[in-house]
């Protein structure tokens, strides 16, 4: 186990270069952080300079892949972090020196347990992605395909598992303190945090991940996801189909291959609401670098290292909150937020329906290109501190990746409106899940399922109480306390007593025996 000096000091370490990117000032103004955290922030910054403007991404770049990797973890956090942290975090790329070939290529054969040339025929030793816990290189496979290969880098499991306990630690202690930081849940989101990165770690699951996605998408044109070449693949090593296209984030080159911008904006956006209200299973990464678009115009994704999950009475709570946020119904809004219990039933329906009102009621009023998702989550956080709010984990990758599609389908066609594209997808999943139909089927699956299990349930109660035997029933006998069992000083000193007779006979028998005393 780690000692908390060790931990301390990495921290001050981390503190000392968060000082030289500015990204301490935040921290200390914010009243809400604690005495005890400002003042390590102090120490940590003595005898620094530091810049007018915070630069949290070039600090968390600077630290190292698990910063990398947290960051963009916080970048899902306004209520923690603040808007503005959010948005330079957003820019955080993470991007890094790649390790030298001849160390990929060892710890790929030493995965495989052969050589490598006996399943590549070909490896660009140049890597066409490097990011803080795998890069990627371009390869043709012995039976002339081409692949993308992913490697982990050499000695990234172990450095991610140092760094990520002392997040432990330190999130820990911060929420021991109390206060604000306890209602914001630090070492909850350091857990999700923990959880996301060590299925990074497994390329297998993040093949598995893909294939899931690619299964449930199956049915919807114009979006794919790679194959798995499973035979090249083990939780150190994925190889996927290779994808020719051009990086979604290059405008330019998209027009003048003649692709429909804003056709693919809506598309990506229809893709995203498919994979988050109907399947719950979504592609957590969608930022520009993770989506091509291939010469046929199909948008084609990759890097599914982050996957959200969402059950499917989250995802009803989800789609009632859109689409009553778009029409206006903020009393059905606020009851949702108690039925999910969001919201602490203490608290008053109409106050929040009301609060909710004042978030939603200037966007409605807004120019359509105005209108943002973006600003509609920020509005949200804003009021989450009045009602007791706390953070709830399972729709952190949502908001983020929200916020991704929307930056995406802005950057494709600046005057699309998110609500006009979600809107009729979400009222008719809506209708289909929750209408008097589905309702009905619903109660009557329900209902089923529970008859079906009745008779387990009987079995369970006789094994629990099993019927009498032909023997008559015993009377009740009488409950006689034992001396042992007795409280009191009274029943302790006659065991005391008791024990020195004992003692004092058994040394006389003893005596008596060898002839030391004479009667």
């Amino acid at each position: 186990m780690t000692r908390p000096i060790t931990h301390i000091f990495r921290l001050l370490k981390w503190g000392r270069t968060l000082a030289r990117h500015g990204a301490l000032r935040g921290i200390e103004r914010d009243p809400n952080t604690p005495p005890q955290v400002k003042r390590l922030a102090r120490i940590a910054r003595f005898g620094t300079i530091q810049p007018r403007e915070p630069d949290y991404a070039g600090a968390f770049q600077d630290i190292g892949p698990a910063a990398i990797k947290l960051g963009q973890s916080l970048a899902t956090r306004p209520d923690l972090v603040g808007e503005a942290a959010v948005a330079n975090l957003l820019t955080l790329q993470d991007d890094l020196p790649p390790v030298r070939y001849s160390e990929i290529e060892q710890a790929m054969a030493a995965s495989f347990g052969r050589p490598v040339s006996d399943l590549f025929a070909e490896i660009d030793p140049v890597p066409v992605g490097a990011a803080s816990i795998a890069q990627v290189h371009k390869a043709v496979t012995t039976d002339g395909r081409q692949v993308a290969v992913k490697v982990l880098r050499p000695g990234v499991r172990k450095r991610l598992e140092r760094d990520i306990a002392t997040y432990e630690w330190a999130a820990a202690h911060l929420e021991a303190l109390g206060g604000e930081a306890r209602r914001l849940r630090p070492r909850l989101t350091i857990a999700n945090f923990k959880r996301w990165t060590n299925r990074e770690l497994d390329l297998r699951r993040e093949a598995a991940s893909a294939s899931e996605l690619a299964e449930s998408m199956k049915g919807m044109e114009g979006y794919c996801i790679p194959a798995i070449d499973w035979d090249r693949t083990n939780g150190r090593v994925m190889t996927v189909d290779w994808i020719d296209g051009i990086k979604i984030s290059d405008r330019e080159a998209l027009i003048a291959a003649g692709h429909d911008l804003p056709e693919l904006a809506e598309r990506l956006v229809l893709a995203f609401l498919r994979q988050a209200i109907s399947g719950g299973f979504f592609h957590a990464d969608m930022h520009q670098g993770n989506l091509f678009v291939r010469s046929d115009g199909t948008i084609a994704a990759i890097d599914f290292g982050i996957m959200g999950r969402i059950d499917r009475r989250a995802r009803q709570w989800l789609a009632e909150i859109l689409y009553g946020l778009t029409t206006g119904n903020y009393r059905r809004v606020a009851e949702i937020h108690f039925e999910a219990q969001y919201v602490p039933s203490y608290h008053s329906v109409d106050e929040f329906a009301t609060a909710l009102r004042a978030v939603g009621e200037p966007m409605r009023g807004k120019p359509v290109s105005e209108l943002s998702v973006g600003q509609m989550l920020d509005g949200l956080f804003a009021i989450t501190r009045d009602f007791d709010m706390e953070t709830q984990p399972h729709l952190l990758l949502l908001q983020k990746t929200m916020v991704m599609v929307e930056g995406i389908a802005t950057s494709l066609n600046p005057q699309i409106n998110m609500w006009d594209v979600s809107a009729p997808f979400v009222r008719n999943w809506i209708r289909d899940e929750l209408g008097p139909e589905a309702a009905l089927a619903g109660r009557i699956k329900s209902d089923l399922e529970t008859l079906l299990r009745l008779p387990d349930l009987v079995r369970r109660v006789e094994e629990r109480f099993p019927p009498k035997g032909g023997a008559p029933e015993q009377p009740p006998l009488p409950d006689v306390p034992l001396m042992w069992e007795r409280r009191g000083q009274s029943g302790v000193r006659w065991l005391q007593v008791l024990a020195g007779f004992g003692v004092g006979a058994v040394a006389v028998a003893g005596a008596l025996a060898t002839g030391f005393l004479h009667l």
